[in-house]
């Protein structure tokens, strides 16, 4: 979906005014002011260096927050939901200051590089709730700590891969190396080789890390590389820089007929819009294979519900999976023979009967 916020500036921006208590680092307000009737269910995201309109990771989170403001009846601003935009590692730290001071009482840090800033917040405001997303903290009775078992849903998109490629070459795009990324690329390569066993085929999978979250540039190259090397499908996790992915795609794609078309496999949000052009000859279509689904709305919706009943998991490790939907994949442009073989795997999984891997194989 399109976020209808703009993106804002950074921290080093100083709010000045007694008005502006309710912003994110630019001293803008976000969505207008609120009058929320109290304090104590306002919940806070501090995004990552991406922003909360990054088709991806935040803007995923972000979707629960507003879910959540929907249910409740709270809105926008202080005393509701709210986010503070980070526009590199420097701007944590003083967003969680100024969303503890702005009184939201749950304090959400989505991504693994904001695990110091969460674990440092958290001992300085003990009587808050805080959330870290993608890693683990032990030892804080005030901290809940999410992570999401993504090689699973991962391995199902490396089915869809094997089911759909025409060159029987396919590609991974990861961002920053890291044992979160890990999981991608793992239950992926995974998903690959068990499909291509099942059709008897040879499938290759190219393999090639960004080195950060951010680059579209760099994104867009090595897809132009891979698709070159007549890969046909491929799979990114790289938060904001995979729009590279699909800009490359897009570019290529319009050059050529509908039937000649390479896929990009989307990430964390359903990424089928991000798919859509015009293909040469004037025909609409669209390149989105499926999207493999994280369920930050779900654990941001659900930990910001249990916080207003007074139920906060402090202290608690909470892994989302297939089972519940806390990470999945969409139905998108596949087709009834890979569809049915990804239902039938999803339940194998769930049952126990496929153990996916946690890390790529050397």
């Amino acid at each position: 979906m399109n976020s209808k916020f703009k993106k804002i500036l950074s921290i080093s921006a100083v709010v000045t005014m007694a008005g502006l208590a309710l912003t994110a680092c630019s001293g803008k307000k976000q969505g207008g002011a609120a009058t929320n009737s109290d304090s104590k269910h306002g919940v806070a995201l501090i995004t990552d260096e991406n922003g909360v309109d990054d088709h991806s990771f935040n803007q995923a989170a972000w979707a629960g927050f507003k879910a959540y403001g929907k249910e409740h009846g709270l809105k926008q601003g202080k005393g509701g939901y709210q986010y503070f935009q980070s526009s590199n590692a420097s701007d944590f730290a003083p967003n969680f200051d100024q969303a503890a001071s702005a009184g939201y009482q749950t304090i959400f840090g989505v991504g693994y590089q904001l695990q110091q800033a969460v674990q440092t917040a958290a001992k300085k405001n003990p009587k808050k709730n805080f959330v870290i997303i993608d890693s683990v903290i032990k030892g804080q009775k005030n901290v809940a700590s999410v992570t999401f078992e993504s090689n699973e849903a991962s391995y199902l998109g490396g089915l869809a891969a094997a089911y759909s490629t025409k060159t029987n070459k396919v590609g991974f795009i990861g961002g920053a190396k890291s044992s979160i990324i890990d999981l991608f690329e793992a239950g992926f390569k995974q998903g690959v080789a068990d499909g291509a066993k099942q059709l008897n085929k040879k499938i290759s999978v190219q393999t090639q890390y960004i080195g950060n979250f951010t680059s579209t540039d760099k994104a867009k190259s090595i897809a132009q590389s891979m698709y070159a090397n007549k890969a046909d499908i491929i799979y990114q996790a790289a938060g904001n820089a995979g729009n590279g992915v699909f800009q490359e795609a897009k570019d290529y794609n319009q050059t050529r007929p509908v039937n000649k078309k390479v896929w990009v496999i989307g990430v964390d949000v359903d990424q089928a819009n991000l798919g859509n052009y015009t293909a040469k000859g004037g025909k609409k279509s669209n390149f989105t294979l499926t999207s493999v689904l994280k369920g930050l709305n779900v654990a941001t919706k659900n930990i910001s519900n249990d916080a207003y009943n007074g139920k906060f998991p402090g202290g608690k490790h909470l892994v989302y999976s297939l089972k519940g939907n806390g990470v999945s994949i969409t139905r998108g442009n596949l087709d009834s023979k890979a569809w049915a073989a990804i239902q039938k795997a999803r339940t194998q999984i769930i049952d126990g009967k496929i153990k996916v891997a946690t890390a790529p194989s050397k």
